[in-house]
């Protein structure tokens, strides 16, 4: 909410279930037993909602690929001429934005939202980025009617479809689209190191009613698009392989703690990891986690980091 070798990493798609959620680590009490509405669908509970796997469908690769990605990674960055990543965000980096409104007819309900909630995603976007030196500038905005793309799906006909049809620019400009893929999909994204392979299929898609203003309570603030953009530059989520133990790198950030597993809500106080080599309170504040957009605000350094690195590896005048 609020991808890798590539070919491969495509076809792996991360989906959370309510069976990998332990006992005692699951969303409070108001979350498991009340009806839960996301755009309009109602869930028995937002246990179901999980249970669906439908915060985030970016697609992950599994740890052994992960492993090669990275190194694969490490050998881009020993290409470059820079050795301090977090040093050059010193100055801003802006990221042009071409925003792709996909609809089935006219009026908010049928997804064409208005240039009001577009301006006020891009808000939300250059503040929950403003630590990181990111600056995004909107560039243009195009309206398309249609309804088998409106309903798309990660891996899709109609995604690679609307995707060949409306993306415009190179690696280093986002291309965010929004649709209502439906069941409560919220949204997802590509990785950096998926350029080179598949540029067309570049980008960030979420849920029209994630934007600021939108019917996707809970998830309605804009940080679908928040964290959708943190695996456009990067980032996996901070629960990635759990509780980094043993070789385990987990998100491959090592200022983010770690945690068994996805959050919901905003369980303050949650410690799911004391015996990992990363031990701390969950990070349920960040950006690349599960919790209500209201209960995210920020990225650490690491991450930051990170960003920078995939960017000039990746993206930066490719």
């Amino acid at each position: 909410m609020k991808a890798k070798l590539i070919a491969t990493a495509l076809t792996l798609p991360f989906a959370l279930t309510l069976a990998a959620i332990p006992p005692g680590e699951r969303p409070d009490d108001r979350h498991a037993s009340d009806a839960f509405v996301v755009d309009g669908e109602e869930f028995a509970s937002q246990l179901d909602f999980i249970q669906a796997g439908r915060r985030c469908q970016t697609f992950h690769p599994d740890e052994e690929t992960m492993a090669a990605l990275e190194e694969e990674f490490l050998q881009e960055l020993s290409l470059r001429p820079h050795s301090d990543f977090e040093a050059l965000f010193t100055s801003p980096t802006y990221v042009n934005v071409y925003f792709h409104v996909i609809n089935k007819g006219t009026g908010l309900s049928n997804g064409d939202i208005p240039q009001s909630m577009i301006d006020a995603q891009m808000d939300v976007l250059n503040a929950a980025y403003a630590s990181t030196g990111v600056r995004f500038q909107l560039i243009s905005v195009d309206r398309t009617t249609n309804s088998s793309w409106y309903t798309m799906s990660p891996g899709s006909s109609a995604e690679s479809q609307a995707k060949s049809a409306l993306r415009k620019g190179s690696a280093d400009d986002l291309n965010f689209y929004s649709a209502n893929p439906g069941g409560g999909l919220l949204g997802w994204a590509t990785f950096p190191s998926s350029y080179r392979s598949a540029p067309s299929k570049d980008g960030v898609v979420v849920l029209y009613s994630s934007l600021p203003g939108g019917s996707a309570a809970p998830y309605n603030l804009g940080d679908t698009g928040t964290h959708e953009v943190g695996h456009w530059m990067g980032l996996y989520h901070t629960f990635q392989g759990g509780c980094k133990t043993g070789s385990n790198a987990g998100d491959y950030v090592a200022d983010t703690n770690a945690e068994r597993s996805a959050a919901y809500g905003c369980p303050t106080g949650r410690d799911t990891c004391t015996g990992s080599r990363f031990p701390g309170k969950d990070p349920i504040e960040n950006f690349m986690d599960y919790t209500d957009d209201s209960c995210m605000t920020l990225f650490t350094a690491g991450q930051v980091a990170r960003m920078r690195a995939q960017w000039d590896a990746y993206r930066a005048g490719k």
